[in-house]
């Protein structure tokens, strides 16, 4: 199974944030608590729906954690951005649930599975 797969999976027994996280356990220098812990605010996006999508929040927590060597990481941030945005439609938690338009643009398992994609592209696991 891949880290997508299973962070779509882990979907189902927490937020989006912590799913990704989760998808990186044995990768980050924390345990599973605290990976929940430092997740859980962000359920339904920032601000709960208002803001980033929880799933590309979780990506950019992994992709600092992983690869920051001192430094600015804001182009690095930028690319995986951009590419979770070229997949989803959106970055914004309420437009790719569609809360104006009516029109969902993808699920919260394939906003994880999309988001750890586009981290995975960066990165190269």
């Amino acid at each position: 199974m891949t880290r997508a797969e299973n962070a779509a999976i882990l979907k189902s027994s927490c937020n989006c944030c912590q799913a990704v996280l989760l998808a990186y356990e044995d990768k980050l220098p924390f345990d599973k608590n605290t990976l929940l812990a430092l997740g859980s605010t962000f359920g339904s996006g920032m601000g709960g729906v208002k803001g980033t999508c929880g799933a590309l929040v979780g990506a950019e927590m992994v992709l600092g954690l992983l690869g920051y060597q001192g430094g600015s990481m804001n182009k690095y941030s930028r690319t995986l951005f951009g590419e979770f945005e070229r997949r989803v439609g959106a970055t914004i938690c309420a437009n790719i649930k569609g809360i104006l338009t009516g029109r969902t643009l993808c699920s919260c398992e394939d906003c994880c599975k999309n988001a750890v994609e586009a981290l995975e592209k960066m990165i190269g696991q």
